[in-house]
Parts: C-alpha cells; structure tokens; sequence
C-alpha cells in the first residue's frame, strides 16, 4: 500500500473517532463495563497501568531516566485506581442510612453547590463543577453528607455529564423512596476549554426531575433556590 493510500486510510479512521467523540447520546443509564471487570486485583490493576503508561510517555518522547518522570506512571495508575476511577467498583457505593422526618418538615430540602470532579470518558480530561439536589420526604430524610458522597461516587469514573445526572436521579429515587427528587449538574469540560474549540467560559448543565418536581411551579421554586447567590 502506498504512503498516499495509508495517510487516506489513517485520516479515514481519525474523523471516524472524532465523530464518535462527539456522540453525548445516553442508550444506558448503566456505566458501560465489560465482562469480568473485577476479575484482577487493585494492585494488579495498578501495575498494569503502570507499565502501560509508562510506553505511552515513551512513545512521547519523554526521557523516561529523568528523576521528575520515573515515578509518574505509578503515580498516575494509582490515581486511576484508588481515586479518580474507584467509583465503577459498586463496593465503594455509599453506604446509605435513612431516618425518621420527626419534625414532620414537609417542604422540599436543597442541597446546593455540590462541588465533583470526573472524567470525560471521549477524551479522558476532567470535568468539574457543581451539583445541586432536592427531594420532598416521603417520611424518611437523608444525612446531608450522603448526598455529597452519592454524587462523588457517580463522578468517580469516566462519565458523560447526562449519564451522571440521570444516575444520581434514579439512586436518590431509590434510596430515599420517593419520586420527588430534582437534580441539576453544572459542568466545566476540560475537553472543550483545553482542546477543540478551547472555549474557557462555557460550562454545561444537565437537569433530571420526578414527581412533583415535574410541575411548573415547583420546579421554579427549586430553580430560584439553585440560583447562584451574590456571596
């Protein structure tokens, strides 16, 4: 095959994953895993990784000798692994214990400003931003902490910003047994400001919403209390 034959077929495949970089279609709510995800080991993973890494900076380029770089490659695996990542074993799920509404407090609670960091799973590059959350007891509430750690555990693993919103919605459903639960998600996508179009000021923001947060007048309310404050 000629070199004029190779570029054609190599420019062929790079807008053919470009395109599907750009797909932010949700066909499951599930995070896709493959069969026998957790068949190895945190360590095994991390030492795979590790060594993998380590020829992706080779192949970069990188003097690989230097003292600055020799520990990076495990550094970044164990990153993977035990933070960034930890959230597709579905042992880190947040234990969650709810409790009696004695003060029989019948309005909606907000849980604003919920501050997450995540990963484009099209380019691997983070995303950051906020997560707001209401519900209306159904006779049971929450620790407010649970709510936080809910959203981080949906965070902690290569995601598109719709599949997380609609995650966190269906677990808070679940947990709290209740169809009135409202989540909005505001997201800064480092694949869009670092890369691409390289636009800084843009962020992205998903909403899902059940129950009586379906009618206008509720979703207004929570709308208002969602609202960035001036302080």
């Amino acid at each position: 095959m000629s070199k004029k034959s190779i570029d054609k077929v190599l420019k062929e495949e790079q807008l053919k994953f470009e395109n599907q970089g750009d797909d932010h279609s949700v066909k499951s709510i599930d995070t896709p895993m493959r069969e026998g995800a957790f068949e190895k080991s945190s360590s095994e993973k991390i030492n795979l990784i590790k060594d993998h890494f380590y020829e992706i900076m080779d192949i970069l380029g990188l003097d690989m000798s230097d003292d600055s770089l020799k520990g990076t490659p495990y550094r970044v695996a164990k990153m993977y692994v035990s933070e960034i990542f930890n959230g597709l074993d579905e042992e880190h799920k947040p234990k969650v214990t709810l409790f009696d509404n004695k003060y029989q407090y019948g309005k909606m609670l907000v849980e604003r400003d919920i501050s997450y960091y995540s990963m484009c799973e099209h380019h691997f590059m983070p995303i950051y931003g906020k997560a707001h959350i209401a519900y209306i007891s159904s006779g049971k509430v929450i620790g407010l902490s649970k709510l936080h750690r809910i959203v981080k555990y949906f965070a902690s693993r290569p995601q598109v910003q719709e599949r997380m919103t609609v995650q966190v919605f269906q677990e808070l459903k679940k947990v709290l047994n209740t169809e009135d639960v409202a989540v909005m998600i505001d997201g800064f996508h480092m694949c869009v400001s670092a890369r691409g179009t390289k636009d800084i000021t843009s962020s992205t923001v998903t909403m899902e919403s059940g129950g009586s947060f379906r009618e206008d007048r509720k979703w207004a309310e929570f709308m208002e209390l969602v609202k960035p404050s001036k302080r």
